[in-house]
C-alpha cells in the first residue's frame, strides 16, 4: 500500500483491536497514539528502550469512508480538567500513524532512517461475534439460541422473550409488526443477559450494537422453533430467515471481507475480571466465547512478499484488561486465568502457523498501591477513586472521594473456577480516571500503564528491527 507522504514503497502493518463492550479497546488505542507520538516511558518497547525510535506523526487514512478514531478528544476527556473515561467503541473506525526508525540491521542503515505505516482498525468486539453465524444456518442458529434461552440461569432474562414466542403461530402469513416485536423483545433479552450475567455469545452483536444499521429490517429477526410442517413462502418463518440471511450476506460478510480479513495482526482485549465477579457462568461462556471467534482469524505465518496480496493475521495478543483493578501481587494469577480462557482457541492458532502471547495490562493506571493493617495483618491496597454510583458492602461512592480497598485475591490454580464452579471473591469496583498526571519535560502528559510496553513490543517490534 503506497502512501505519497511517506514513499511509494513504506509497508504497512494493519493491526486489529477488538474486545467487548467495557474491555477498554479505546483506551488501548487512545495510549497507544499518545505514547508512539510522545515516546511514553516504554522501558519494555525494544526500539525505544535502545534508541532506535526516532518518531511518529498522524497522518490521513487511506480509505476516506472509514470514520477516523477520535484520539484527540478521547485524550482531553481523560487527561482533561474533570477526567472522564470515553465513550465506548459503537462502530468501526480507524488511523494511521507513521512511524520512524533507525533499523538495527547494517544494510539497512546504510539508506538512513526506515518508515512504517501503521493502521490501527478498532471495531466493537459484539461485531466479531457474528463471524461464526456464517456457518449456520437459521434453523442451527436457533436451535442454538433458544437452548441457551431455556437455560434454568437465563429464566429472568430471557422470560418475556419467550413468552412472547409462544403465543406466535411461526407458519402465519409475514407481517412487519409481530417481526418488530419479536426482535425488540430478544434484543431486550440480549441487553439484559449482557448486563446482569456479562455473557459474551450472545449474537447476532449488532442487535447491541447496530451502528447505522439501527431500525433497519436487517436486525428484524429473532430465532423460532422449527415450524410442524415445511415452512411456506410468505410465512412468518420464512420471513425470519430470509432476513436472518441477508444480515449474514449483507452485514456480516462485507464486516469479514473488508476489514477483518485484510489484519496483519489482532489485539483481542478480555475484561477477565468482569467475568470473574459475574461468576463460573460467565467464566464458562467467555471461553466459548474466545474460541469460537478466533475459529474465524485468518491465521498463519505471513509471507512478507505475498502480504499485499494474500494477509494472514500472524500474531494475535490476549490482553486482559483493568490490571489496575488488582493488587501487582495477583498480576501472574491473573494473566494464568487469562491463559486457561483461551488454552483452546491459542491451540488452534498455533496448529495454523499464528503466534498468540496473553498478557495482563492496563493501558492507563488508575490506582496505585499501599497497605492496610486489619487485626495485626498487613494487607495490599488499591487507591483511587471508585466511580459515582459504584457500591461494595452496602455503601455507594459519590465519585469524588478517593478510598483503599483490599481487591481479593485471585486463585492459584486457573482450573479452580472450572472445577469446582465456586465464584471469585473480589472486591471489584471501577475507578475513575487518576485525577492528577504527570508530564514530560516537553509539557505531553504521561500516561501510567501496567505492562502496556511489552504489549507493544510484541504487537509491532520486530517490525522496527
Amino acid at each position: 500500500m503506497a502512501d505519497a507522504a511517506t514513499g511509494a514503497f513504506t509497508p504497512t502493518l494493519r493491526l486489529g483491536v477488538t474486545g467487548l463492550s467495557r474491555a477498554g479497546k479505546t483506551i488501548f488505542i487512545t495510549a497507544l497514539v499518545h505514547n508512539l507520538l510522545t515516546g511514553g516511558r516504554m522501558p519494555g518497547f525494544t526500539p525505544l528502550a535502545e534508541g532506535r525510535f526516532i518518531g511518529a506523526r498522524l497522518a490521513e487514512y487511506p480509505d476516506a469512508t472509514i470514520p477516523r478514531f477520535a484520539y484527540e478528544q478521547h485524550l482531553e476527556t481523560l487527561t482533561g480538567k474533570n477526567p472522564a473515561w470515553p465513550e465506548g467503541t459503537r462502530r468501526i473506525s480507524q488511523l494511521r500513524l507513521v512511524l520512524k526508525y533507525q533499523s538495527r540491521h547494517w544494510y539497512n542503515g546504510l539508506r538512513g532512517p526506515s518508515t512504517l505505516n501503521l493502521d490501527i482498525v478498532d471495531y466493537p468486539g459484539e461485531w466479531l461475534l457474528d463471524l461464526p453465524l456464517l456457518g449456520l444456518s437459521f434453523a442451527q442458529w436457533s436451535a442454538e439460541a433458544l437452548e441457551r434461552a431455556r437455560r434454568p440461569g437465563s429464566a429472568t432474562e430471557a422470560g418475556p422473550f419467550l413468552a412472547q414466542l409462544a403465543e406466535i403461530d411461526t407458519a402465519k402469513p409475514a407481517n412487519d409488526p409481530d417481526a418488530e416485536r419479536l426482535a425488540t423483545s430478544f434484543t431486550d433479552y440480549l441487553r439484559r443477559s449482557r448486563e446482569d450475567g456479562a455473557l459474551s455469545t450472545l449474537p447476532p452483536g449488532r442487535f447491541l450494537l447496530p451502528g447505522d444499521l439501527e431500525g433497519s429490517p436487517a436486525l428484524t429477526f429473532a430465532p423460532l422453533p422449527p415450524p410442524a410442517t415445511p415452512s411456506r413462502h410468505g410465512s412468518l418463518y420464512a420471513m425470519l430467515e430470509h432476513r436472518y440471511e441477508a444480515y449474514k450476506a449483507q452485514v456480516v460478510r462485507p464486516f469479514f471481507r473488508d476489514h477483518f480479513a485484510r489484519l496483519d495482526r489482532q489485539v483481542v482485549l478480555v475484561d477477565t475480571l468482569r467475568a470473574l465477579n459475574a461468576g463460573p457462568a460467565a467464566v464458562a461462556d467467555l471461553e466459548t466465547a474466545l474460541t469460537a471467534v478466533l475459529a474465524c482469524f485468518r491465521q498463519g505465518e505471513a509471507n512478507a512478499l505475498l502480504r499485499p496480496f494474500a494477509r494472514r493475521i500472524d500474531r494475535i495478543l490476549f490482553a486482559a484488561t483493568k490490571a489496575d483493578h488488582v493488587h501487582h501481587t495477583s498480576h501472574d494469577r491473573l494473566g494464568a486465568i487469562l491463559n486457561r480462557l483461551v488454552a483452546n482457541a491459542s491451540k488452534r492458532a498455533r496448529f495454523a502457523g499464528a503466534d498468540t502471547r496473553s498478557l495482563a495490562i492496563a493501558g492507563l493506571r488508575a490506582t496505585r498501591e499501599g497497605t492496610i493493617t486489619e487485626a495485626g495483618e498487613t494487607l495490599p491496597t488499591l487507591i483511587g477513586t471508585p466511580m459515582q454510583g459504584e457500591t461494595l458492602d452496602g455503601v455507594t461512592y459519590d465519585g469524588k472521594s478517593e478510598i483503599a480497598l483490599f481487591p481479593g485475591d485471585l486463585p492459584e490454580r486457573p482450573d479452580s473456577l472450572f472445577e469446582d464452579g465456586t465464584p471469585v471473591a473480589l472486591n471489584f469496583l471501577r475507578f475513575a480516571p487518576p485525577a492528577r498526571i504527570e508530564r514530560n519535560a516537553s509539557g505531553d502528559v504521561v500516561l501510567p500503564h501496567i505492562r502496556f510496553d511489552r504489549a507493544l513490543d510484541y504487537l509491532i517490534g520486530d517490525w522496527l528491527a
